[in-house]
């Protein structure tokens, strides 16, 4: 196609650069014209959707690079997409779109509209950079962005929650970027490309461990990682639900694919599967725990989002494709999953005891907790079955002693999981004690077709897990091929490198 439908790979920094611009458009706009400006972050977001879904079709087959403003790699910024890339770049302004709607936070609705498309736009960066400095920026304008919405409620308890938040941030900012500049001191670039050719010989050796170590921590803040994760259960429970929902359902994960380019193309054989293996089974089981003790809906999924992270990290350190694979699909049934639970929390958050009964005012919504419920214990033959499936049987083939432990410390967590998820689904089906105990609220309208969509698509993937599980594995084959990543940055240096 040509003309005004036609797309091109250069297309692809427009998802980037409109909800930048449409950001700083917001506040002049809003004072000539407010009903307008109201309505550009929704529809900003739409047109990257579609921009992104129809770069997805035209070009989602083979991985490409962009090299902006016509700098070749190294020296410009360059883009690198691929499936994963655009998996996560086309889900950042879907899942903002549907958490957007106003109803918690209309105080100044166009600063928050503002921050909202920064974000987007920061995430979307975030998933398409193929260099290490500007994965830097993006993550720091993302981590700009959720401050900025944390604070939305304007309470003392968000504002001590916030400052915790950004205390532990910047600690991460300063790690991660000590990390960058050992990468850089040690090889000369921080093209992700040029890193891949140079690591083997650079990087793939004790000392690689290192910068490997601090770009974890530093990016495992957002990844919810144990121990950086103490800021999770106070920013959840005191930020709006729909906020909430964005940073553990998607934010958290950007963060992780992240981690996961480092160490398919730069770290691998340098001890770091070992260390996400380790870090990431402790934060499971202690994540699942601290879940089981909680007693405020917000905080229990606040928890529980955090051993789901501990899971996935556990899942991308099996390495190769089959690691990739296994981490892949913990991944993506958690961001279903968890941004459904944060949708359906909108109007139940508070107490555990408040939700004594709310199966009565809104039975599908406390089915669908049911349904979630399940699928995150592992219940056959939901997808959360397959995907913890595809762990255990990682674990048990590595068969070394670290993995033992950490299956071990999966099976524990799990069996928590299942006692604290099963004791939400009876109280919400219990009776309560007071009969003049008034019904809890059925979720708003957008929250509850957001949870809807998210149990459909469970139950399309529960039936079609064939053909999904085929598509996925074509997406992990893609993000866990090194040669084809440099092949495709540099195409006329691949044999010289050396590189296959």
């Amino acid at each position: 196609m040509t003309g005004l439908f036609s797309i091109s790979q250069g297309h692809s920094v427009l998802p980037v650069v409109l909800p930048l611009l449409a950001a700083f458009l917001m506040q002049p706009l809003g004072r000539v014209a407010r009903p307008l400006a109201l309505l550009l972050g929704p529809a900003t977001l739409a047109l990257s959707a579609y921009l992104l879904i129809r770069l997805w079709l035209a070009y989602g087959d083979a991985p490409y690079a962009l090299a902006i403003g016509g700098f070749a790699p190294p020296l410009g910024i360059t883009f690198y997409v691929d499936r994963l890339a655009l998996l996560f770049a086309t889900a950042v302004p879907v899942l903002t779109l549907l958490f957007w709607s106003r109803g918690e936070d209309d105080a100044d609705p166009l600063r928050r509209d503002a921050v909202m498309l920064l974000l987007a736009a920061a995430a979307t960066g975030l998933a398409l950079s193929g260099d290490l400095f500007n994965i830097y920026v993006f993550y720091e304008l993302v981590a700009v962005a959720s401050f900025g919405l944390v604070t939305l409620r304007a309470t003392g308890a968000a504002y001590i929650a916030t400052v915790r938040y950004l205390l532990l941030s910047a600690l991460g900012s300063v790690l991660a970027l000590v990390g960058i500049a050992i990468v850089y001191l040690q090889t000369g670039t921080l093209s992700l490309a040029q890193l891949a050719m140079l690591a083997p010989d650079a990087l793939q050796n004790p000392l690689g461990l290192a910068p490997f170590a601090l770009l974890l921590i530093g990016f495992g803040v957002k990844a919810e990682l144990f121990p950086v994760n103490t800021w999770v259960p106070e920013v959840y429970a005191t930020a709006p639900t729909r906020i909430s929902a964005l940073l553990a359902g998607l934010v958290s994960k950007l963060a992780v694919i992240v981690v996961v380019r480092l160490l398919v193309l730069a770290f691998d054989g340098t001890g770091a599967t070992q260390l996400m293996l380790a870090l990431g089974a402790l934060g499971f089981v202690t994540g699942e725990l601290a879940a089981w003790r909680a007693r405020d809906l917000n905080r229990m999924l606040a928890y529980s989002s955090i051993g789901q992270l501990g899971l996935v990290f556990v899942g991308f350190s099996l390495g190769g494709t089959a690691g990739m694979l296994a981490g892949l699909a913990l991944v993506l049934h958690h961001l279903i999953i968890k941004s459904a639970l944060f949708a359906l929390a909108t109007r139940w958050r508070g107490a555990l005891a408040r939700l004594t009964g709310a199966a009565r005012s809104a039975p599908v919504s406390a089915g669908l907790v049911v349904l979630f419920a399940l699928s995150l214990i592992g219940v056959p033959p939901l997808p959360g079955f397959w995907a913890k499936l595809l762990l255990v049987l990682g674990l048990v083939e590595l068969s070394t002693p670290l993995a033992l432990g950490a299956l071990a410390l999966v099976l524990l967590g799990s069996a928590v999981e299942a006692n604290y998820l099963f004791r939400l689904v009876v109280r919400l089906y219990a009776r309560p004690d007071d009969a003049s105990t008034p019904a809890l609220p059925k979720p708003k309208l957008l929250d509850f077709g957001v949870a809807s969509a998210a149990g459909v698509l469970l139950l399309a993937a529960t039936v079609s897990v064939v053909p999904v599980s085929g598509w996925l594995r074509g997406v992990a084959d893609q993000a866990a091929d090194r040669a084809a990543y440099i092949d495709t940055v540099f195409p006329t240096t691949l044999v010289q490198s050396g590189a296959r």
